[in-house]
């Protein structure tokens, strides 16, 4: 068996990442030489890693144990790379941020600016996934910092308060349903929807939910951003599925209606988790108390 860190990090990358492509471009590799490195990681142990499908890749049993110990390697080589770096100029440390959807894009940016303005020798390395593949990278080792909706389970992650965040189902003045008192998701999915990018993670949680009810969404158009979603739908373009936090942001510049979907997931939360806050270098926990609640 002989795997370098290049190898490892690619592996890492494409399973959080669902395809090849993606995490080739992750790991600053090419597609040829990404997919030429796990064919010869594959040979080198004379198993599959991964089944390749129409819709990505998964790992398999021994996949899974790989990204395990992979993403143990990966975390203590950023730990040395951080030891070793205060002998250096330059960067002095790193911190791996998951999160899905409404933290990237309604509640981090400011919030990571304000703390890397004081910290100059940090960076933060911040993927967008689900909420669901933000838990199994904690659980793996394979990530610092995760922020998830409550909608998933997190048993065995320590978790902080970070933003209460329920889902709004948002529609033009004039749609049938705009008069409805309380709404359904299954109700909405009659409708065309103003759908987000098919990769951000909210995306393919609505469209899991859809599936779960056993129908799918008809999706019109989509968007980049809520802020995108929610101008096409106050131009009657069709509904949208967006967090409260962007409804209230533009409630006051446009006409559109909004209303709170019924179901449990929908009425979510977000969490700060890690596997253990205590452990996690000193800097990270200086992120951890920037962005909590209580913080």
């Amino acid at each position: 068996m002989h795997f370098d860190l290049i190898d490892l990090r690619l592996f890492v990358n494409t399973v959080h990442a669902g395809n090849i492509t993606s995490g080739a471009q992750r790991s600053h590799l090419s597609l040829p030489s990404a997919s030429a490195r796990i064919r010869a990681m594959e040979a080198s142990l004379g198993i599959p890693l991964l089944e390749r499908g129409r819709r990505g890749v998964q790992p398999t049993p021994a996949g899974k144990a790989l990204l395990q110990h992979a993403g143990v390697l990966m975390q203590q080589v950023e730990r040395l790379q951080f030891d070793l770096s205060q002998y250096a100029q330059g960067v002095q440390g790193q911190i791996r941020l998951l999160c899905n959807t409404a933290a990237l894009t309604e509640y981090l940016p400011e919030l990571l600016a304000s703390f890397l303005q004081r910290h100059p020798s940090i960076d933060i390395d911040v993927q967008e996934m689900t909420s669901l593949r933000i838990v199994h990278a904690l659980r793996q080792g394979a990530a610092d910092i995760g922020i998830v909706s409550t909608a998933v389970d997190s048993e065995g992650l320590q978790s902080l308060a970070f933003r209460d965040d329920p889902l709004m189902l948002v529609m033009p003045l004039e749609h049938p349903l705009a008069l409805a008192p309380s709404l359904r998701f299954i109700d909405a999915l009659a409708y065309g929807f103003v759908g987000l990018s098919a990769n951000s993670a909210l995306a393919l949680h609505l469209e899991e939910q859809a599936l779960h009810a056993g129908r799918r969404m008809q999706i019109r158009v989509r968007a980049e951003g809520f802020d995108g979603v929610i101008r096409m739908v106050a131009h009657g373009a069709g509904l949208g599925i967006v967090p409260r936090a962007a409804v209230e942001r533009w409630q006051p510049l446009l006409s559109f209606k909004s209303l709170a979907l019924s179901e449990a997931w929908a009425d979510r939360k977000l969490l700060l988790c890690a596997q253990d806050f205590k452990a996690l270098p000193g800097f990270a926990q200086g992120l951890i108390q920037t962005l909590s609640v209580d913080g």
